[in-house]
């Protein structure tokens, strides 16, 4: 297989969406101080702006919308293209959380976090994908999770949508095989940004045992926000097909290969207190 041309970021454009925190944030800080101009997307006007500020380097710009409005995506596109000619790259980091057991979540709780992680995805990219391919060298990187590698009782939604994003994401990667677009996925675990703290639970839930679940998972992760930003960047820049980040990551990804039915027993005991959703807090 020939080598990749790896991107040469100076001067071109990235487009990072739920670029206001988190990994959406460090991957723009990154990539920025590689000499990237950033479209800098997300739902958080002023945590947009806090990071436009901070960013050194003329050319970044800020971009308020909801990623599940198909129309207002369209209109992202083209305010993107008519502010950056050269949009050579699309990481998309927006998304969110979601606790709670099959039967304490409504099928309206399940459907919006669908809508957040996986259809805003699907529209960003889909919207982008005519400038991208205008360029002589693209890439597209889509956060996944390890949620996308095993599946988790207690995160039904989370892992659905995470589990569609991958398969969107490989059947795009084949479909513009031999284009001068690539794509990649980025399995993160145990990154330190408060996704799980702020992220929903389902509203049958005593907020104070989806609390102690979400801090029980949150005490599991490891790697820093810093550390994953630069792992993340660096395989946009790579254009890399698949990308583990964080020890968890490598180790579910084999644990998944090594027993696909059984890993479920493995992952129970450590997991424990983190899914539990029902025992009240004493």
């Amino acid at each position: 297989m020939a080598k990749r041309q790896r991107l040469d970021v100076r001067g071109r454009t990235t487009v990072v969406t739920g670029a206001a925190s988190g990994m959406g944030a460090e991957v723009s800080r990154e990539l920025a101080r590689r000499g990237a101009r950033i479209a800098l997307v997300d739902r958080n006007a002023e945590g947009l702006e806090r990071l436009a500020e901070e960013l050194d380097g003329a050319g970044h710009t800020t971009h308020v919308v909801d990623l599940t409005d198909d129309e207002a995506v369209l209109a992202l596109a083209a305010d993107i293209e008519a502010s950056h000619p050269h949009v050579q790259a699309l990481v998309t980091c927006a998304g969110s959380s979601m606790l709670g057991d099959v039967d304490q979540l409504t099928m309206e709780e399940m459907r919006w976090l669908m809508d957040v992680n996986l259809w805003g995805t699907v529209n960003v990219t889909k919207a982008l994908l005519p400038a991208l391919r205008r360029e002589p060298a693209a890439h597209i990187t889509h956060l996944v999770s390890i949620y996308g590698l095993a599946a988790p009782a207690g995160r039904i939604p989370y892992a659905m949508s995470k589990y569609a994003v991958r398969g969107f994401t490989e059947a795009l990667r084949h479909e513009l095989a031999g284009s001068t677009v690539t794509v990649g996925a980025v399995y993160p675990a145990g990154v330190k940004t408060g996704i799980i703290l702020h992220g929903r639970y389902a509203a049958s839930i005593d907020p104070a045992v989806a609390q102690r679940a979400a801090q029980a998972q949150a005490a599991m992760y490891h790697t820093e926000p810093a550390d994953a930003g630069r792992r993340i960047a660096e395989a946009t820049v790579r254009r890399s097909a698949r990308t583990m980040v964080g020890r968890e990551a490598r180790l579910v990804d084999i644990l998944a290969r090594i027993t696909p039915t059984g890993y479920w027993a493995f992952m129970r005991r450590p997991l424990r207190d983190a899914i539990d959703t029902r025992t009240p807090v004493a």
